[in-house]
């Protein structure tokens, strides 16, 4: 009976969920979950921040079936702040709305309290000059009775006489925009030339315009990394970030593929979403470019500005408009005010499941052996006829990809990263919901595939959450007192120099579950085997009355926001055993395909390449043993593979070539693979030497049998 007063509610994209009271409001179960969603008003419902959208359907992955109807009824406050076409989809205020029953609930992200911390900022790689679009100036004589050239003859006569460019098309859009453009009062007769791949031109400018932009963009499992280029100075202008609005779907390619299998129209869906998402990071990166704003209150106070001030800018000075308080910025400040119009070319990368979604072709037997792609090679698609709001003309490369498992995200870290040119053997680890392995060097090159699942994200991982404000991302145990002391982010100072009521503590994100994994076993709170040691040197240490399972606590309920102990489960160990034994397990099978024992160098890529702790995932077994200064960082490398190729049109052949030439090993068809696999679970492995180890973890730890 207890049970019957109970819901199941999921949000997405925090991936939090579990069992709520029947009853409470979607507000409630969100802070009971550890999920931060606005309420600026404390739930007086006068503010509109909470809005949040319910989700219709069946959800296989989750085992629920969400309706709007498990909600309480409509209240006429929500009218005030949801639109009709929003009501219809589903959007309702976390305050007013009660939960009846299951639901599957998607927090928008101006919804969100505690924004994700995405780490996916740009390198700085070289990269030599090349876009595929170029702008040339021309200024042309004026049509007169003798001399009655059409407008874009004459444009065209001037581009092949000055820069050699024969033969153009023209898109008939931009075509339409020439005349006027053309005669432009301010410069007459005087016209920039956007012109695509030395085949098309896509865009009339008036006048002398040095400067243009593109986005290349990263559409990652987990998260969406935009970066706003100048093609003239190559200048990375802006990087935006935000989780893929389809994990509501799943948080796995296999989920999401089932998803569009079992519902029909589910594969529009999620390609709308997408869209609908990318479209919001080039707004959200022009408006980046744009004066700050604010908005005026009813009240005549101003709220929070839309924008920020430039690191560096004097003070700003408010000028009062009819609708907005526009901050103009002193004298000498400039703001580019760029709009997504602006944008005349794209990249796209993402893993084969991601890509095909994006284009709306079917996935479904990418998910069945042998896994066929519907298409190998890089593509050039209109835009406009994606449904991307850019410019009208512009073109979007998607780059080409391996195989059914390994996509054009890893075509990207390969043609940032080029293995192909170096002889030393380099082993590549892209680390997300799907792990992605590169072995190899000029002489030969393989990839695989491997399931990592998305534990190491906090996803099936009790207390595992995204990287926002509140969740632990940096843990030390320490081996005589197995005593925990940790960072979370959002606060400067560990808990070791803090009050327990100062850290606010929600959650465990990526970057501290590859910690975790290191520190239970170096500090002997796990043993080899992943099983919690029998002998513990603390309180730390229990069995859960409810659910039987030996626990771990990491931050104690007075630490917490959420008001419960933050633990770390017996389930939760083996989650995250699972995810680097596929890892190692890759690593190792590749390695005897190619006849070598060991690596020159160990590069990781993704997200967690950025904040992995190097030891630490040599402790926990991540790949096999090599010295530490073998072992590099590279960052959101998918993400630089495709701005490459937005500033480098020879890039987008050699991803269509190393695509090609890559061998790509399916690993669950080799013979010994279960056996490896489970070998590769133990920590850090249970058989192989690690004596570059020596001297970090204790002796009686790492020679265990």
């Amino acid at each position: 009976m207890e049970h019957d007063n109970k819901v199941k509610i999921i949000f997405q994209p925090s991936g939090r969920r579990g069992e709520v009271d029947r009853g409470i409001t979607l507000i409630e179960a969100s802070r009971q979950l550890g999920v931060d969603i606005e309420a600026l008003c404390g739930e007086k419902k006068v503010c509109g921040k909470c809005k949040v959208r319910i989700e219709e359907g069946f959800f296989e992955k989750f085992g629920v079936h969400s309706s709007r109807a498990n909600a309480s009824e409509w209240q006429e406050e929500e009218e005030k702040f949801i639109t009709g076409t929003q009501r219809e989809e589903g959007y309702r205020l976390g305050c007013c709305a009660k939960a009846l029953g299951d639901m599957l609930i998607f927090v928008p992200e101006e919804s969100r309290a505690g924004k994700q911390v995405v780490s996916k900022a740009a390198r700085d790689i070289h990269i030599d000059w090349n876009p595929a679009v170029k702008h040339y100036y021309v200024e042309v004589a004026e049509p007169t009775f003798e001399e009655p050239t059409a407008d874009l003859e004459r444009v065209m006569q001037e581009l092949e006489l000055r820069y050699g460019l024969k033969e153009l098309n023209v898109d008939y859009l931009a075509l339409k925009t020439l005349p006027v453009r053309l005669r432009d009062k301010a410069s007459p007769w005087k016209i920039t030339v956007s012109v695509w791949m030395d085949k098309e031109i896509i865009r009339f400018l008036p006048g002398n315009r040095e400067d243009y932009y593109g986005i290349a963009i990263d559409i990652g499992t987990t998260t969406v990394a935009a970066y706003f280029c100048n093609l003239r100075t190559m200048e990375v202008v802006e990087t935006v970030s935000m989780m893929n609005p389809q994990c509501k779907y799943g948080e796995d390619v296999m989920s999401r593929i089932t998803y569009h299998m079992m519902n029909p129209g589910g594969l529009e869906k999620m390609s709308e979403d997408i869209i609908e998402g990318l479209n919001s990071l080039v707004t959200r990166a022009c408006e980046a470019t744009h004066p700050p704003k604010k908005k005026k209150k009813g009240n005549g106070e101003a709220e929070e500005m839309t924008a920020p001030v430039e690191e560096g800018a004097e003070t700003a000075q408010m000028v009062e408009d009819d609708e907005m308080l526009i901050f103009k910025a002193a004298e000498g400040k400039h703001y580019l005010c760029l709009n997504p119009e602006d944008v005349i070319d794209m990249t796209i990368v993402g893993n084969t499941a991601m890509h095909h979604i994006f284009l709306k072709l079917d996935p479904q037997f990418v998910g069945l052996a042998p896994f066929p792609p519907v298409i190998h090679k890089g593509l050039d698609i209109k835009a406009r006829d994606l449904g991307l709001k850019v410019c009208d003309s512009a073109y979007v490369h998607v780059l080409p990809i391996e195989a059914g498992f390994v996509g054009a995200d890893n075509v990207g870290v390969l043609i940032a990263e080029e293995p192909y040119k170096k002889g030393e053997v380099q082993l590549l680890i892209d680390i997300g919901t799907n792990g992605e392995l590169v072995l190899g060097n000029r002489e030969k090159l393989i990839s695989s595939s491997c399931a990592t699942g998305p534990a190491l994200e906090g996803a099936q991982i009790t207390f595992g959450m995204r990287a926002a404000p509140g969740a632990i991302e940096r843990i030390k145990i320490d081996p005589e007192t197995h005593e925990v002391d940790y960072k979370v982010i959002g606060r400067d100072a560990w808990k070791s120099f803090s009050k327990p009521e100062e850290m606010k503590t929600k959650g465990i994100c990526g970057s501290g579950i590859l910690d975790l994994l290191a520190e239970l076993y170096a500090s002997g709170v796990v043993v080899k085997s992943g099983r919690f040691n029998k002998v513990q040197k603390s309180n730390r240490y229990r069995i859960n009355p409810d659910s039987g399972q030996p626990e771990f606590v990491i931050a104690w309920k007075e630490e917490s926001s959420i008001g419960k102990d933050i633990v770390i489960a017996q389930k939760d160990v083996r989650q995250i055993q699972l995810a680097k034994g596929a890892l190692y397990c890759g690593c190792k099978l590749m390695m005897r395909r190619m006849g070598i024992k060991s690596v020159d160098k160990v590069k990781i890529a993704g997200a967690f390449g950025t904040h992995v702790d190097r030891q630490k995932a040599l402790v926990m077994g991540l790949f096999p043993d090599c010295s530490l200064d073998m072992i590099e960082s590279v960052g959101n490398a998918a993400g630089d593979g495709a701005r490459a190729a937005l500033l480098n049109r020879e890039k987008r052949n050699e991803a269509n070539w190393v695509s090609r030439n890559v061998e790509y090993i399916e690993l669950t068809v080799e013979q010994d693979f279960q056996t490896h696999f489970m070998e590769a679970m133990q920590i850090p492995h249970m058989k192989d030497k690690f004596p570059h180890l020596e001297g970090i973890v204790p002796p009686a730890v790492l020679d265990q049998r």
